[in-house]
């Protein structure tokens, strides 16, 4: 095999984990993400972030990306089970997620964008107002909680830090929006509440997207595609 011939199959190769993981996440997103349990529910929702991943170990993707797309997908198993152990094996797995991009954000920094101060000032006071509306219902999970949202507003402030990579930072702030949404799903909505589906969905799709716009953003030395 040619050296040409070798980088036409990569590219083929991360195109198909790409369209697999695509897939994998709608189906859950269609069909699984409101149910509680079931094995074709952890299957499909553990396809998109190794899927994603592979694409980038196969394409010479970012190692920082890479790693966050391999811990997510073990928060996203974690997070399939019920018991305070496994919640914060998940925490765990997703923090270490977002120490990668950080890592990688700033490697990357370079200016801001338009409103940057504005932005910090929101992420900064959504990180803060979870002292009030958050940490009082997180019982004996609270300070891994803290720690937590700690790490997530310092990805978010540090990816918009990215104006060069913009896909990157609207995918870092999906992704503060469906921790978000994971929280209050969590610690402060009832299980009966008729918002549990449509917050379940939000939450997924939030998340899925976020995940992939951070890899087609900053994944690779160009970004898969553009925007603007």
């Amino acid at each position: 095999m040619t050296f040409v011939e070798e980088i036409a199959l990569r590219q083929s190769v991360r195109l198909v984990l790409l369209v697999v993981g695509a897939l994998g996440a709608l189906v859950y997103l269609l069909f699984f993400c409101h149910r509680e349990r079931g094995w074709a529910r952890v299957l499909f929702k553990v396809i998109p972030m190794p899927a994603f991943a592979g694409a980038a170990v196969v394409s010479f993707g970012n190692p920082l990306v890479i790693w966050g797309l391999a811990l997510s997908a073990v928060g996203d198993v974690a997070l399939t089970r019920k018991r305070d152990r496994w919640f914060l094996i998940g925490l765990v797995a997703f923090a270490c997620a977002h120490l990668a991009y950080i890592a990688h954000f700033i490697e990357l920094s370079g200016g801001v964008f338009p409103g940057f101060t504005l932005s910090v000032a929101v992420v900064l006071v959504l990180a803060a107002s979870t002292e009030v509306w958050l940490t009082p219902h997180t019982g004996g999970l609270r300070w891994p909680v803290r720690g937590y949202v700690v790490l997530i507003a310092a990805m978010g402030i540090t990816a918009l830090s990215l104006p060069s990579a913009p896909l990157a930072t609207i995918g870092a702030m999906l992704f503060i929006a469906s921790d978000t949404l994971l929280a209050v799903l969590l610690f402060r909505m009832n299980d009966a509440s008729r918002w549990q589906r449509p917050m379940s969905m939000a939450l997924w799709l939030f998340y899925a997207s976020g995940q992939f716009l951070i890899l087609a953003g900053v994944g690779w030395s160009t970004p898969l595609f553009q925007i603007g």
